[in-house]
């Protein structure tokens, strides 16, 4: 996240906010009110629209209400606005600093949004998320990764040696070989591989020792065993 936020108040006037996002160079902004909690947030894309629908209405169009989706309700709203509190979107969609970078880019692909606040647990704005933020820890080094699955995804219980598995990772895609211990601690090791920052793609080559999953079966008439091997 951004630490350093540039953010408006309800009664900031418009031509303010375009100022703001012009000279700051910014897509949005939050809107806070006089305790710093988020209260909505200001799209640069939201004010477009607004701007297209006040010059459409200035030119003699007719903008029917009652005819238009909640999103041209909204966009006809901010044709009249003249403050940022009649610009924003409100509730804002924001998030917490200790949530996962992969599920704050789910956030802003499901919303359609371009930025999130970050608050605390009292909704006090600490920062802001934007795309480039995102996606800058795809930006991290091989060695970085790899280094963060073999110590975070790979640590095993210090009474308890390691399992043999080898980590790989080429431009973002990690690459696990070896064997572990049980068949159920593979999806577990996958899925948290997925979740470091900064990984592509995981390729799974991991076998088992033990099937917990699918334990050997007996037919009991005849006691011939059957057995599951590993996967491939």
């Amino acid at each position: 996240m951004t630490s350093e936020v540039v953010q408006a108040q309800r009664e900031t006037p418009f031509k303010d906010v375009v100022r703001l996002l012009d000279r700051h160079r910014i897509s949005g902004l939050p809107v806070v009110d006089h305790d710093d909690k988020v209260v909505g947030v200001i799209s640069g894309t939201e004010l477009v629209r607004g701007q297209v629908a006040r010059a459409d209405t200035g030119r003699g169009g007719r903008l029917r209400l009652p005819r238009l989706r909640r999103s041209g309700q909204a966009t006809a709203a901010r044709a009249r606005a003249t403050t940022a509190a009649q610009l924003m979107s409100a509730p804002a969609i924001a998030v917490h600093p200790e949530q996962l970078v992969p599920d704050a880019a789910r956030m802003m692909e499901h919303h359609g949004i371009e930025l999130l606040p970050v608050v605390d647990e009292e909704n006090l704005l600490i920062g802001i998320a934007t795309r480039r933020d995102l996606l800058r820890v795809f930006l991290r080094t091989d060695e970085e990764i790899r280094r963060q699955v073999t110590e975070d995804v790979m640590a095993w219980p210090p009474n308890l040696p390691p399992p043999p598995v080898v980590v790989h990772v080429r431009d973002g895609m990690v690459t696990l070989e070896g064997r572990l211990e049980r068949r159920s601690d593979i999806p577990v090791v996958v899925r948290s591989t997925w979740r470091i920052e900064g990984v592509v793609g995981v390729v799974n080559s991991l076998t088992y020792r033990v099937d917990d999953v699918h334990p050997p079966e007996k037919h009991h008439s005849h006691r011939i065993g059957h057995y599951w091997l590993p996967e491939r």
